[in-house]
């Protein structure tokens, strides 16, 4: 399989690393200097590259999906920040007929620990004693705060725990509502990244922690999911690819 990996920095070497141990061909490497807008995202460019891998920029992640797709070339998209944009994307992917798998985590361990979330938060929805709180921790150069993986957290929290029906993102300087569920971020060094999700009664607190070692991982599961996504046409999660698997 040829790739192209659209954004350069720790995570697409991460990427390349892990593409050559599995013998995928990287045909194309871009980042912000040589890639405005998706600019050097063109049928050309793209002719021998079945997959393209996105690590790039909340900013510059809807050029890229948009330039890929006017391209037909399918793309693995693991970059976070743009979900507000992601009915306008499906759309564009639709219409082109392409392949998009995105997630905000694409790491084979966390994947699963969706899956563990989801059972646990269904126990706990039977015990209004616990109330519930997710904590994550970031190197200090991620963009977007809360995490695109500590959100989607939250969002099996919201659909599996009845009395939980809002998110609170920033710091509180007053009591919290019962219904809300209090997310929050710190960034500071080189964490790779830690999430925590809390669940606390007056007898008790009950944790689940995944944290990851390096960036290893998430390659290899975006590359996973490359594989996956190759001959395929539709809008795709890592759940799909995790639940096919």
């Amino acid at each position: 399989m040829n790739i192209a990996i659209v954004g350069y920095g720790k995570m697409g070497q991460e990427v390349e690393k892990i593409a050559k141990e599995r013998k995928i061909s990287v045909k194309l490497t871009l980042d912000i200097n040589n890639n405005l807008n998706g600019m050097a995202i063109t049928p050309q460019a793209m002719k021998d590259v079945d997959v393209c891998i996105d690590f790039s920029t909340p900013t510059a992640v809807v050029h890229n999906i948009v330039a890929a797709a006017e391209c037909k070339t399918n793309i693995v998209v693991g970059t976070t920040g743009w979900y507000d944009k992601l009915k306008e994307v499906e759309k564009i992917v639709k219409d082109k007929k392409t392949g998009l798998v995105y997630s905000p985590n694409f790491s084979l361990g966390m994947n699963i620990f969706y899956q563990i979330l989801s059972s646990t938060a269904h126990i706990f929805d039977q015990f209004d004693c616990y109330d519930i709180a997710i904590h994550e921790m970031h190197h200090k150069g991620k963009v977007d705060s809360p995490s695109g993986t500590a959100l989607t957290l939250g969002q099996i929290i919201l659909q599996n725990i009845k009395r939980k029906r809002e998110f609170l993102h920033e710091a509180s300087h007053k009591q919290i509502k019962p219904e809300q569920l209090h997310v929050t971020s710190t960034r500071f060094g080189s964490v790779v990244g830690s999430h925590r999700v809390l669940f606390d009664s007056d007898g008790d607190t009950i944790e689940l922690i995944h944290t990851a070692k390096n960036r290893s991982g998430f390659a290899l599961g975006a590359l996973i999911a490359a594989e996956w996504l190759k001959d395929k046409k539709g809008i795709f999660t890592m759940k799909d690819v995790i639940t096919s698997i």
